[in-house]
């Protein structure tokens, strides 16, 4: 997969992540972050064009944030919906 497809990837397990976290169910959001985690890993090896570095960036502090303090409530599932969103928007830029 190329760094555009790894970012569709990341978008759409974080819309995944927005519904869990509202629906209150743990065991799907750490499916998801163990999966998005992957594709996280997949994404740092990738080539990425500088356009995106930014984006990149700020996406893996926030996510790391999450991944160490998983929370199962609207402003977590927002950030998350958002994050889906952007990543849709930017993966053009990869």
């Amino acid at each position: 997969m190329n760094a555009q497809e790894i970012t569709l990837n990341i978008a759409v397990n974080c819309g995944r992540l927005c519904r869990w976290a509202m629906e209150h169910r743990p065991a799907r959001i750490e499916q998801f972050l163990t999966e998005t985690e992957n594709y996280l890993k997949a994404l740092e090896q990738a080539p990425k064009s500088q356009r995106f570095m930014a984006t990149y960036l700020w996406f893996k502090k926030d996510f790391m944030k999450l991944r160490h303090n998983v929370q199962l409530n609207a402003d977590r599932a927002e950030s998350m919906l958002t994050w889906a969103n952007i990543l849709t928007h930017r993966a053009k830029l990869a």
